[in-house]
This record gives C-alpha cells, structure tokens and sequence, in this order.
C-alpha cells in the first residue's frame, strides 16, 4: 500500500477503469489527487467488453498510445432472426475522429495499463486495500474517514471527492442519493470462452424469443455469449457446466474449450438524481448503470471523467471559479439518460419477450430497411444520441458558427510545418486550453495583457493550416491538416475556435473576432475580479 497523504485536491474512491483513467487525467493536469481501492488486486475475471470511438478518444488523453492494450475492429454488427434470417445489421467498419467506430478489449488488460501508468507519478498516490468508511462535507473541503484492510483508520482532507465505486457506490448512498429507473425481470448468463473452433470477426444478435443470445469477438481468441435465462431457470442451473456444454454446443462442436467465466447477471438501467452534490461527484456506475445492448456501460464513465477532470483541476489550481464544476451535472446527465433509453429500446428491438413479438418486431424492422432513410438509422448508427451539450460550459451556438459548440471538435492527423512526426490533432492541442486559427495567427491582434491573462489560465495559442499552404510565424505552433478534414470542410480558412481540454468546442467565430472571443471564454470560467480586470484591458 502507498503513503497515503494526509491533504490532497481530489480522493477518488474506486479503481475500476473509470476511477483510474479519472486519475491519470488528474496526473497529466497537475493536480494532487489520491484514490483508494478496497480490493488489492484487478478483478481478473472480464465484464465490459465494447469501446467505441469516443472512449478510445478519452484513453487518448489519458495519454494511451493506439497499441497500448489488444483491440479487435468490429465491422458490423447483426441481428438474425429464427423467421426472417439477418433483418437488420449496424455498419460499424471504419474510423471516427482517428479511432475505430467499435471495438471490443479485454478489460483486466486495460485495467493493468491505466495503473501502470500512475505508478511513479508525480501528482497521484495510489492506496490499494483501503475502504472508505465516511465522508463530512464542510465549506472549504470534504473530511474522509478511511479503513486499511490491516484495521488501522486514517483521515484525509481533499478539496473534492469522487465515487468511482460502481453500481453499490457507498459514496452514492452517503450522500443519500436515489438510484432512480428500472430493474430489469431477465437475467442473463454470460460465458467468456477463449480456443474457439469456429472463430468470428464481428458482433450478431441472435434474437430467437426462446434464447435471445448475443454474441461477439474478443482479444486473444475469446469469444462471449449472453444467454437469456427462461422462466423458472435458476442461478444454479445455468452456471453448471454440463449447461454451459449445452449451450454453447453450436459453436464448440464437441470439443473442448476453455472457459474464463461463467455468471449469471441481471440487467439494470438507473441514473442518480445528481451527479454532484455539493464538494462530492459522481462517475461511471455510480452514476449511472446502463443494460450493454449498445455496449455503452464503460463508455459512458469515460465520457463522465473526461469532462470533469479538467473541470476539478482548473478549479483547484486557481484557474477557474468553483460554479464551472456545476456544468458538470448539467452537460453530462442528459446524454447518460439518453444512452441508457437507447440501449433499453434496442434491447426491446432485438430482444422480444414472446414469439407474437418478435415477428412483429423483426418483421417490422426487415420492412424499415428497405426504406433508405430509416435503414440509415441504424446501419449509419444515426439513431445513437450525439454527445452534444445543451447548455454548460460553452457559448451557446449562434446563426453563422462553424463549429458545433458544446460537443468536440473534429480529430484529425496533422503535420508540423517544421518538419517531424504526423500526430492526432487532441495530442497537438495538448491538456489545456487552445485558441486555435485556421489557416491565421489566432494570436494576432491579441493585446498582450489579455495572451498574458489566457496563458495564465492554461490557454495557448496553436495555428492550423490548409495542406499545403506555408506559414513562417516564429512564435506559433503550425501544422498542417493533412486530410482536409477540418479545412476547408468544416471550417473557412479565417477562422478561430477555442477548444476545452476534453476538446469541447468553447467558442468559435472569424478572426476579427479575437479579443471578444477569449472575452467571452474567459468569463465562463474566471474569477469575478479577473473578468472585470479583462474587460478593462480590452477597453484600453
């Protein structure tokens, strides 16, 4: 077990894959943080399964390089029916944002690389075999009563606390929050198998009412199956070997495999009434759990810690006022309860309950994809809701902006103009805050009281242009868009954006615009003094 400090920033409690990604980003911010796990040692056995482009986004600025843990691509993904054979399917081939649309990991693996990244860091002690036993909020912090596995207490004083502690979340239920949505009747046996003879590529739905069965491809030869258990199926009969042999049956073909796991789970979807309560947050399943019909589970904790670790360190360094912590609740929660509606009504698509059902169902939905609109809804993946705030720590969109903002700006690879290696545009704009030009000095006609007030506040100033097009600026970074994928078709050339460290649009305009632009950014942010100081210097 590591020392653990008396006085940090932030207490994370939990490290699960959400807990430990949220602590490498507070790493690669700066920030003083501990978190604290009652078990000793990685759960070994493997639960999610599926990440999508977003999430392997996130694990980007955790600073995960693309080969740091075993991915398989997923193509497609689809659903077959007893009557009408393959009815529907998802389109899931080719890459968002410079990370495949879908893959599926091996979760001990990945959970091994986040930890071994914490360990000699410089801003995150890591205390395994350790409870949290209270939490006592007061004005200026959170007092936490912890337990050591060897019986001995200790007291921690951090400014913020966060319950990555899953679905239990004793954090959650300190706070007294209600876990508010629907248990689901079914449960559901789920086998990890690894030397399978009948190896597959992709991801298929067997909706066959009788044993509605998902199916899929995993790492290092493994294959998984959820297997609906029926009326009056037990635990027991369903974790017994000589069932498990049974079922999987059509794929084995009589020889033997090896099994990883055998379990028997019950599906939940619930979102907590909030994500922060006063100096505390909560992350992942703590927050919200979710069925894994749209393999969304850990997906949704990554987009959580993403947006709230920058949020955390900006305030503990004196960067941003504690009111920005409240965007936190306000941009995260909707898309939650939107993912988690989506993944029970695809679970009602391709999972009916009955014979009667399922032919309307698939019936229904084989008709739908003749019909290019409605095909394109799920092929396309179009009926997945878009991470796109409403409202929070953002400009809100006005007629003319280019950019989205509130939802994150475009990835794509760029080149130094000076020459060297071609990078993935969130690693060019680095962990603070970008003015980005395009295709102009974002600087240019900044006054330097105000660069000065933006750097101090962890802004830079990075200029990208067109392929081809040569700009000499001393004292920029200039790359070029090698792809075209932002310039000019998304955005003109003459144009700036200001882009968070989650890479959330901010603001956007032209660049006559500038002053007003980091203006505005900084008032959503900055003290009350420091705004008024702005608006002065702007006026002179």
């Amino acid at each position: 077990m590591s020392h653990i400090p008396s006085e940090v920033d932030v207490l994370i409690v939990g490290m699960g894959p959400v807990g430990a990604a949220l602590a490498q980003l507070l790493n690669r911010y700066g920030t003083k943080t501990l978190v604290i796990d009652k078990a000793q040692d990685i759960f070994l056995a493997p639960r999610a399964i599926a990440l999508d482009n977003e999430a392997l986004r996130v694990l980007q600025m955790c600073g995960l390089e693309d080969d740091a843990f075993d991915k398989v691509a997923i193509p497609e993904v689809r659903m077959h029916s007893p009557l009408f054979g393959q009815y529907s399917r998802a389109v899931t081939a080719g890459s968002v944002d410079g990370h495949p649309k879908l893959v599926t990991f091996f979760q001990p693996e990945l959970e091994r690389v986040l930890r071994a990244r914490l360990q000699d860091s410089r801003h995150v002690s890591v205390a395994l075999g350790v409870s949290l036993a209270s939490l006592n909020q007061h004005a200026d912090g959170v007092t936490a009563e912890l337990q050591t596995d060897d019986g001995q207490s200790r007291q921690v004083r951090a400014r913020y606390v966060v319950g990555a502690d899953g679905a239990n979340s004793l954090v959650r239920r300190i706070l007294g929050q209600e876990f508010k949505g629907k248990t689901f009747a079914e449960d559901w046996l789920v086998v990890d198998a690894k030397q399978l003879p009948t190896p597959i590529d992709h991801v298929e739905f067997i909706c066959d009412p009788h044993r509605p069965t998902p199916h899929m491809v995993a790492p290092g030869g493994r294959q998984r199956w959820e297997f609906k258990l029926n009326p009056g199926e037990t635990r027991e009969q369903m974790e017994h070997p000589d069932m498990v042999k049974r079922l999987l049956q059509p794929w084995t073909q009589g020889q033997d495999i090896e099994i990883e796991r055998v379990a028997v789970y019950r599906f939940h979807a619930r979102v907590a009434d909030q994500f922060k309560v006063g100096r505390v947050f909560l992350v992942g399943d703590a927050a919200h759990i979710t069925p894994p019909f749209v393999g969304q589970g850990l997906v949704a904790g990554l987009r959580d810690v993403a947006n709230l670790a920058w949020k955390l360190s900006w305030v503990c360094h004196g960067r941003a006022q504690p009111s920005v912590l409240d965007t936190y609740d306000q941009e995260r929660r909707p898309h939650a309860k939107a993912m988690i509606n989506l993944a029970k009504l695809m679970g009602r698509l391709v999972m009916p309950s009955n014979h009667a059902a399922a032919f309307m169902t698939h019936g229904l939905m084989r008709v739908m994809t003749r019909i290019p609109r409605l095909r394109c809804l799920f092929e396309n993946l179009e009926i997945k809701p878009a991470n796109r705030f409403k409202a929070g720590c953002f400009v809100k969109p006005v007629r003319g902006a280019k950019l989205r903002r509130g939802e994150q700006m475009p990835q794509v690879w760029l080149k130094p103009q000076a020459g060297g290696e071609v990078m993935l545009s969130d690693d060019v704009l680095g962990t603070g805050l970008v003015m980005v030009g395009f295709g102009v000095d974002p600087s240019a006609g900044i006054a330097p009281a105000i660069a000065q007030a933006w750097a101090e506040r962890g802004g830079s100033f990075i200029q990208i242009n067109p392929r081809g097009h040569m700009a000499r600026t001393s004292s920029l970074s200039l790359w070029e868009d090698l792809g075209g994928g932002l310039i000019p078709s998304v955005v003109p050339v003459g144009w700036l954006a200001i882009v968070r460290p989650d890479k959330v649009v901010m603001h956007d305009g032209p660049d006559t615009q500038g002053p007003s632009l980091l203006k505005h950014a900084m008032s959503l942010y900055g003290h009350a003094h420091d705004q008024r100081l702005a608006l002065r210097r702007l006026a002179t």
